[in-house]
């Protein structure tokens, strides 16, 4: 590990948008006692399994977090904080036996059972998933579980604070909402003590002094109950601005589809005289189709499976980059990602031996790694493993003993960290290059330059330098007078690689080896 050493003022000098963040948090709680701690919070929907997007805003907001930490030196915290007593609103198509939860439609997600067979509720089994991840993550956060704090009281005082500011906060909630829906519409929504779902009805009568509501049940019955211990919760957006002003949040940010939202619960949460928190709305993740990625839906990449083919810290580094800016995630952009990470480790450390306090500081990797990042960087970038994998490197074992062929003065820390990106590859050609790859057959042109190209590296050892083999491609599709180029190059990936994309030639050949790069053109030619 290489520590950076910096001053306070070069982190004011900082660009990195978490810098941006904690500097203007620091102005807006300024005169917050400074021996309390600056509440940081996220919040989750477990409607679903957690996806990547849910992992991105914890991830995130411990970014800013630790920017803040380091730039005032005031104690913070974070809270994970779970609605899990919101009401089902819809089974989620992707959980096994979606039609035995159709009767717990509506009932708080803490008291909707598991499709998936655990003792635990839906609420809890997703929960307890997200904080595992959470935890191998080493992220230092406290979780909160709506349910708990609804119902032991956590939430009592900030819910007779409501209903006491009960016109108020109606008074900024109505004019936003249609005609129909202001005849019912109620920051309290009661849990119906004969079937246990939330309900969304109107208040008949409201009792500040006994801190009680009526409301009309579902069979009809008039209901007289508390406000406080669970009996009722709010509705989303005066829950919002109600677990802020509870738990005291100074910062949050959200989902740019909720922009809106931050606004109206900003408001509402002035209504009872407490500062909104800041913040900042970040784009949302896309599919490869653009849609929106939904918990529900099941149409994003999960954590899980982003670690299934790339490290913690490549899924890091793209949660860093261009928050502000909407993003396609899914499976094609992770080798990519891999290879950006650690070209960044590698500028880091140059920035750190030139003496650029200023570029190390605004590097992604001394966010993600808290100025503790790794040194020691793998010989080879994830890419060209893929292409070793592509051309029949099988196994591990031999994706190592090409790498060590081509830098046998690696050390043993390069190795080390070439190590987990080797069954990563494995795994991604495995699930996504081989079930693509398709060989055509080379057209005139390509064939006399795949057999001009063949010759060439026919008559070489392998001891040449990278830069030999990339020239012999170049004149290969010379020779037979393409007017451009890449078309050379898109044929000799279509006809030796299966792939419309390949590798830089002269590093593959290098490690790859002359001999058996002719075995793989011969091929092409027979077809």
């Amino acid at each position: 590990m290489t520590d950076l050493t910096y001053t306070v003022d070069d982190l004011k000098a900082a660009k990195a948008w978490p810098f941006q963040e904690a500097a203007s948090l620091a102005k807006r709680v300024g005169r917050k006692p400074a021996d309390q701690p600056i509440v940081f919070q996220t919040g989750y929907g477990p409607s679903g399994l957690p996806h990547i997007g849910t992992f991105g805003e914890v991830a995130r907001t411990s970014m800013v977090r630790q920017a803040f930490e380091k730039l005032t030196g005031r104690p913070t915290k974070l809270l994970c904080f779970s609605d899990d007593m919101d009401g089902m609103r819809k089974v989620p198509g992707n959980v096994p036996n979606p039609e035995k939860l159709e009767p717990y439609l509506q009932m708080p997600l803490s008291r909707v059972p598991d499709p998936y067979g655990s003792n635990y509720s839906f609420a809890e089994a997703n929960n307890l998933k997200l904080r595992a991840f959470l935890d191998d993550f080493g992220f230092d956060y406290e979780f909160k579980s709506a349910t708990e704090q609804y119902e032991s009281g956590a939430f009592d005082e900030t819910l007779l604070l409501m209903l006491e500011k009960y016109d108020d906060v109606m008074n900024v909630i109505l004019p936003t909402i249609g005609e129909e829906r202001r005849q019912t519409y109620s920051p309290f929504l009661p849990i119906s003590p004969a079937t246990g779902r939330v309900l969304y009805v109107p208040m008949l009568e409201r009792n500040v002094a006994a801190g009680t509501v009526v409301f009309e049940d579902e069979d009809g019955s008039k209901v007289e109950t508390k406000v406080t211990g669970g009996n009722v919760k709010l509705q989303w957006k005066a829950d919002w601005a109600g677990r802020w002003h509870a738990l005291g949040v100074d910062y949050e940010m959200a989902g740019e589809d909720l922009t809106e939202s931050v606004k109206l619960s900003g408001r509402i949460i002035k209504a009872l005289g407490s500062p909104p928190p800041a913040g900042f709305n970040y784009q949302l993740f896309l599919d490869e189709n653009g849609q929106k990625i939904s918990k529900t839906k099941g149409n994003g990449l999960t954590i899980n499976e982003w670690l299934t083919y790339a490290s913690p810290d490549s899924l890091a580094l793209y949660m860093f980059q261009a928050p502000k800016k909407a993003k396609k995630l899914y499976f094609d952009i992770i080798p990519k990602t891999v290879d950006e990470y650690w070209s960044f480790v590698a500028r880091y450390h140059d920035a750190v031996a030139n003496g650029e306090t200023k570029k190390a500081l605004d590097n992604p990797v001394w966010h993600l790694h808290g100025g503790k990042v790794p040194t020691a960087l793998p010989p080879v970038p994830f890419s060209l493993l893929l292409t070793l994998v592509s051309a029949g490197a099988s196994d591990a074992e031999v994706l190592e003993g090409f790498v060590k062929k081509y830098r046998p003065d690696a050390g043993a820390d390069e190795i080390a960290a070439m190590q987990p990106m080797l069954g990563y590859a494995l795994q991604y050609y495995t699930d996504f290059v081989a079930p693509t790859k398709n060989y055509r057959t080379p057209t005139d042109q390509e064939r006399a330059a795949l057999q001009h190209l063949r010759d060439a590296f026919a008559k070489m050892t392998g001891d040449e330098e990278e830069d030999a083999f990339q020239t012999a491609v170049f004149d290969a599709g010379k020779s037979q007078d393409y007017e451009n180029i890449r078309q050379w190059f898109t044929g000799l990936y279509e006809t030796v690689f299966g792939q419309s994309e390949g590798p830089r030639m002269g590093p593959f050949v290098k490690i790859y080896g002359p001999a058996d790069t002719v075995e793989m053109i011969d091929a092409a030619l027979a077809r």
